[in-house]
């Protein structure tokens, strides 16, 4: 069940997640498709479940699941850092003097003991040549185990790129089918997402090699 929610850009979105939330959450065996790191890592991402910082955006909960590709075993104590571009496009700290002493919508955290790690984030924007995406690096017992993109339904793009702030910038010009990167493993790390209150939970569980 739904326990709670929380206030994320002005809006509400679910504050704990439940696998029957998403239509069942059945653990992925097998390992996460690897990708590209990108060039906007930064290596000093705070510890924190809200990374927002205030940015506006449609509100997103994130629950992604670490298991042992091996064992289908959940693993306590990964560690997974996640970063993506706000409503407009931009990263924080990268490529704009406006924004290269800020670490909006970049952050850490660790799993529990069913090997979930939850963040609370808005929807990305989009920018030129790529399909919407967050990037995520997962660590195990200090040693980096996984490298990948999560990916968003076209679909549901479309319907959220329609509200503000997203509409200001209309003409999307990248869908998942058009991206290169996407087309190397991305329709496996596609999150499931359902509607929450004004904004989306979405999950996905990621087998690693521990």
């Amino acid at each position: 069940m739904l326990a709670g929610t929380v206030a994320v850009g002005g809006w509400k979105v679910a504050d704990s997640l439940g696998a029957e939330d998403l239509g069942g959450d059945a653990v992925a065996c097998v390992l996460a498709p690897e990708s590209t790191e990108g060039p906007f890592y930064l290596d000093d991402h705070k510890i924190r479940r809200n990374i927002t910082e205030g940015k506006p955006g449609v509100p997103l909960m994130l629950r992604l699941g670490v298991v042992d590709a091996s064992t289908c075993r959940a693993i306590r104590g990964a560690v997974v850092d996640i970063w993506h571009c706000d409503a407009g496009g931009v990263y924080s700290g990268t490529g704009r003097r406006d924004t290269e002493d800020e670490r909006f919508l970049r952050g850490i955290q660790r799993t529990d003991a069913k090997g979930i790690a939850l963040f609370r984030t808005i929807y990305p924007g989009w920018y030129g040549g790529r399909a919407v995406h967050i990037h995520v690096t997962v660590y195990v017992g200090g040693n980096e185990v996984h490298t990948g993109q999560l990916y968003f339904p076209d679909a549901l793009s479309d319907t959220v790129y329609k509200r503000t702030p997203y509409a200001r910038r209309p003409n999307r010009n990248t869908r998942n089918a058009d991206d290169f990167i996407f087309r190397d493993g991305g329709r496996r790390s596609t999150l499931r997402l359902k509607k929450s209150g004004t904004g989306y939970v979405g999950a996905i569980t990621m087998g690693v090699r521990s």
